[in-house]
């Protein structure tokens, strides 16, 4: 491949400087500001300002001061939730920003997209983006898919000097070009503008949440409007209990569920970024968790994609130098000054091969290549030597070699390629392809290159490259085996090699000679099945199976734009065990998800009967707006964002995938979440009572307030380890929840003790014998469950 020396570093930092960086139009982030102030756009915060307001007409100050303090916290940790979310989320977009190959300095470096800037020479490849508009100046069969500018699904055939547009596709070949406009100068600029308002589609289980929300909000609502309803008719103060039904309402109703899901999901991205894969799209965190199959490539995913030729097959000296030669012409792995080389593995382990050898290609020029291609397994190059004399150099699949030969060296001579010659080229393919070794055929004539002439080509050998088992893989596959995950092995490679590999990784099913077109139908197959696939990928041609999987999984390394783009997560390592890494993580973070639903809803529900049924039983209302409203605040917010960062359960990768249809509440998990808010309930009303009985009416309120919110604080715990009791469950593997949990129990200590904070809330000292109520109503409860659960 030809070197250019391209702009210097000093030449494209002034360029970068003066024109800008090759952006195209963003739609402009909200400032600080103004998602500080969108915190109090919700409409649940609307009508608690609207009841500040009501409170300061009717003369109650402290408690209108009190409610604005809550709403103000509220906010801020909304604000500071939304904000780390938002950043995580574009630290994430900058790693997955698209990059270019450029010279630079005489070198060719990957540097980000938006670092290109006029004059720079860049190299298209098939598989690539590409990166700014440019002029070709040097293309071997190039090709590009223009269909995003012009609308036409067609490949566009270019030609030197033609145009290429930013954002299209090369769909063959491979080019130098110069970039002529960056960002919103080029053709894509033109219309980048219209892309801004496009809003991101929430993922399904949003839209579920959503939807449960809204219900639960409007059941709320009635169950909050005949609280007041029941209060009023009792003979309490039309305004205490209005004030006490919008207080319920906003503690009750679930509003914020939908966005701790969002914080979830960001949270798990990160999580998965730190396991070394991408999430390309946010839906993809939940479809992981159900994947129950997964259809590997070989090359670089099971194994380390690190090619040594090990082993060479050649009939005699002349035709081995030949061979080393073929594999160094037909090449396009490029030698750096250092005296290393860039490019495809197995392309430069041919040309460290052949230096091993002593053989040079200086001297000899390239005339054309007719590329690498999936269907034909070959590519073919003509070159001239030193006396200008053109030669075609082939190397491919050993088959495919064979079958486009007519001779085959033999004592430094081309002689009729016989049946005998053929079998015994083949017995040298099977013995080599038992080893494991990844085979490449090699082949020369004289003539015209022609891709459709098969006669002609002279048989010169084989070389054998050991690409090695990554040591972690058969570790992988066995966890996919235990937690009901099925792995298939799809390669294009002969059958005795992918068949070696898939032994020693512990694979039972191996698809050998697979095309693309061969992969996108087992895809097919396999979901109109009902199952989930995951699919793995790298070349432009696997991008159609990578899009049609359940969860398509790119090569970061190895793998083209086109197949990134394609995909849902992105294994920045290229590695099997990464992937596998990501479903873990998949499947626990819809675990935490089903865990703080269960709590957010355990507690509101209990909130809910705690008001209802005093009111019912002919109590007094047992808390007041603003005890409402500090429960809401202290057990709502931290421990629950706390709980959707929970690690992955002991026996997560031990259980069957989920179907991909399952309700969030499967696992009888609607009856827990009942049962639990009718207990937090029932223990809460029952405190109040009988402090009641023997105290004051405020003496009453704190010992329920307590209550509730003890009982809320040790819930979590249960809700974290649904498998263990109290005693058991795995508490100190989540700082973070343990943090959220103190932060909260010393609210509401502060709140009863602090002379300070007392009066606001309206809270009273407690007796030696009211806290121990207190304490063993609500720890009475998960102290015994966790007992009846201890193993003795």
């Amino acid at each position: 491949m030809q070197n250019y020396k391209g702009l210097t570093t000093q030449q494209a930092e002034e360029l970068l400087k003066r024109d800008g960086a090759n952006m195209l139009a963003e739609s402009k982030k909200p400032g600080l500001l103004s998602v500080f102030a969108g915190q109090f756009k919700d409409a649940m915060v609307l009508i608690l300002l609207a009841a500040t307001a009501f409170s300061l007409i009717m003369g109650e100050l402290w408690d209108a001061v009190t409610i604005i303090v809550i709403v103000i916290l509220n906010a801020c940790l909304g604000f500071f939730q939304e904000y780390r979310t938002e950043k995580t989320l574009e630290a994430l977009k900058k790693i997955a920003a698209p990059t270019a190959r450029v010279f630079r300095d005489g070198k060719l470096v990957t540097l980000p997209a938006d670092k290109l800037v006029r004059g720079d020479i860049i190299r298209l490849e098939a598989g690539s983006r590409v990166p700014a508009d440019c002029k070709i100046i040097k293309l071997s069969a190039l090709e590009c898919d223009e269909s995003m500018l012009t609308g036409e699904s067609f490949g566009v055939v270019k030609k030197e000097s033609a145009l290429c547009f930013m954002g299209t596709t090369v769909t063959k070949g491979h080019a130098a070009a110069q970039v002529t406009a960056i960002g919103r100068a080029t053709e894509m600029g033109r219309i980048s503008d219209m892309l801004l308002d496009i809003e991101p589609e929430k993922t399904p289980l949003q839209k579920r949440l959503s939807e449960l929300g809204k219900l639960m909000g409007i059941a709320c609502l009635a169950v909050c409007f005949l609280v007041s309803l029941i209060g009023i008719l009792r003979g309490f103060g039309l305004f205490d209990m209005v004030f006490t039904g919008i207080s319920l309402a906003v503690a009750a109703i679930p509003e914020g569920l939908p966005a701790t899901v969002t914080i979830s999901l960001a949270l798990a991205v990160r999580r998965i970024y730190k396991q070394k894969a991408l999430v390309n799209k946010l839906h993809a965190v939940e479809t992981l968790g159900c994947t129950n199959i997964i259809c590997t490539d070989k090359t670089g995913t099971l194994t380390q994609n690190k090619m040594t030729v090990v082993e060479t097959w050649a009939q005699d000296l002349k035709q081995e130098q030949l061979m080393y030669l073929c594999g160094a012409l037909c090449n396009n792995a490029a030698k750096q000054p250092d005296g290393s080389y860039t490019g495809d593995p197995t392309e430069t382990a041919l040309m460290i091969s052949a230096e091993k050898a002593g053989v040079s290609i200086s001297g000899y020029t390239r005339v054309s290549e007719i590329p690498f291609d999936n269907a034909a397994r070959f590519m073919a190059v003509i070159v001239e030597n030193s006396e200008g004399k053109p030669h075609d150099y082939l190397k491919g699949a050993p088959d495919a070699v064979l079958g486009k030969c007519s001779f085959i060296m033999h004592k430094g001579e081309a002689v009729p390629l016989t049946e005998k010659h053929k079998r015994t080229v083949l017995a040298a393919v099977e013995g080599m392809t038992a080893k494991a070794l990844r085979l490449l055929g090699f082949a020369y004539r004289n003539g015209p290159l022609s891709s459709a002439e098969n006669a002609g080509y002279v048989f010169l050998g084989l070389q054998g490259l050991q690409d090695p088992l990554r040591p972690e893989v058969r570790g992988a596959v066995r966890k996919c085996r235990a937690a009901g995950i099925r792995v298939i092995m799809l390669t294009g490679d002969h059958k005795n090699t992918a068949e070696e590999i898939a032994r020693q990784a512990g694979i039972a099913e191996v698809h050998a000679r697979m095309t693309p077109a061969d992969k996108l139908k087992l895809v097919r197959e396999l979901k109109a099945h009902g199952n989930i696939v995951a699919m793995t990928g790298d070349g432009v041609n696997d991008a159609p199976a990578v899009k049609e999987a359940s969860i398509g999984a790119a090569m970061g390394i190895t793998g083209t734009d086109v197949t990134k783009e394609a995909a849902q997560i992105v294994l920045l390592d290229d590695n099997f065990a990464t992937l596998v890494s990501a479903i873990e993580q998949g499947r626990t973070i819809y675990n935490n998800i089903r865990k703080f639903v269960r709590y957010m809803l355990s507690c509101n529900i209990g909130e809910i009967i705690t008001m209802l049924f005093a009111l019912l039983l002919g109590m007094p209302v047992a808390l007041l707006p603003i005890q409402i409203l500090l429960i809401n605040l202290v057990t709502d917010g931290l421990p629950a964002v706390a709980l959707g960062m929970e690690p992955p359960d002991d026996d997560i990768m031990k259980k069957p995938p989920r179907k991909s249809n399952e309700s969030i509440f499967a696992g009888h998990l609607l009856p827990k979440i009942l049962l639990r808010g009718l207990g937090i309930g029932f223990f809460t009303l029952l405190t109040f009572h009988l402090v009641l009985q023997s105290g004051s009416l405020a003496a009453a309120r704190t010992a329920a307030l307590a209550t509730l919110g003890l009982s809320q604080l040790v819930f979590v715990f249960e809700c974290k380890d649904s498998g263990r009791g109290l005693f058991t469950a795995r508490s100190g593997n989540n700082p973070k929840l343990i943090g959220a949990v103190l932060i909260s129990f010393s609210i509401i200590l502060c709140v009863m003790l602090s002379d300070l904070l007392s009066p606001v809330f309206r809270t009273a000292p407690l007796d030696l014998g009211q806290i121990v109520i207190v304490f063993g109503l609500s720890m009475g409860y998960p102290v015994l469950k966790g007992l009846l659960k201890m193993k003795f």
